[in-house]
Formats: C-alpha cells, sequence, structure tokens
C-alpha cells in the first residue's frame, strides 16, 4: 500500500463515511435490525459514533443532531416513515447478536 499522509487519510475516511451515509439513505428498504444481526452495527451506531468524534473535538452536539447527520431527517421521521415492526425472526437474532458483545460496535 502507498504511502499516505495523515491528512490525506482522514480525507478517504471522511469520504468514505459519506459514501456510506449515503448509499443507506437510497436503502430505506433495509431495516436496522437486519443490518445489526448481519454486521454488528446499524445508523444508530453510526450516528453514536459520529456524536462521540464531535464530543472528543470540543463540539457541542445532540444525539438527535447525530442522527440526522446519518438519517437525513429526524429520527422519528425516519422511523415513521420507513421503520417497520420487527418479526420475531428477527428479534431472536437480534437477542443472540446483543448477547455476544464481541459481535456487536
Amino acid at each position: 500500500m502507498a504511502d499516505i499522509d495523515e491528512h490525506t487519510q482522514v480525507e478517504l475516511e471522511a469520504a468514505a463515511f459519506r459514501t456510506l451515509t449515503a448509499h443507506l439513505l437510497k436503502r430505506n428498504d433495509v431495516q436496522n435490525i437486519d443490518i445489526m444481526n448481519l454486521a454488528g452495527f446499524c445508523r444508530n451506531c453510526l450516528s453514536k459514533w459520529y456524536l462521540a468524534a464531535a464530543e472528543e473535538r470540543g463540539i457541542e452536539m445532540t444525539m438527535g443532531d447525530a442522527r440526522e447527520r446519518v438519517y437525513g431527517m429526524t429520527y422519528d421521521e425516519w422511523k415513521s416513515t420507513y421503520q417497520k415492526e420487527a418479526t420475531a425472526e428477527q428479534q431472536s437474532k437480534f437477542k443472540k447478536v446483543m448477547e455476544n458483545p464481541e459481535l456487536t460496535s
């Protein structure tokens, strides 16, 4: 791998984050519980990581602000527009994922 200076690395990582969140905005059909069950993180996790990064830099931000960055709207708007009731199977998988902290963010 080529040597990449720290500034360029940060730019690349930021671009990857923007691409990921843009992709998730287009895939409103994909439920958070499904992402969590497969990958151990979801849109809410991304929001928490974004908020933590802001706090580390002394930037005042609420969880609602962070969620709007990730969801492209308020969390309540996203839930009422796109979130579906989780099935028993999804809930069962989620419980197993959450019981194993090595699998979650």
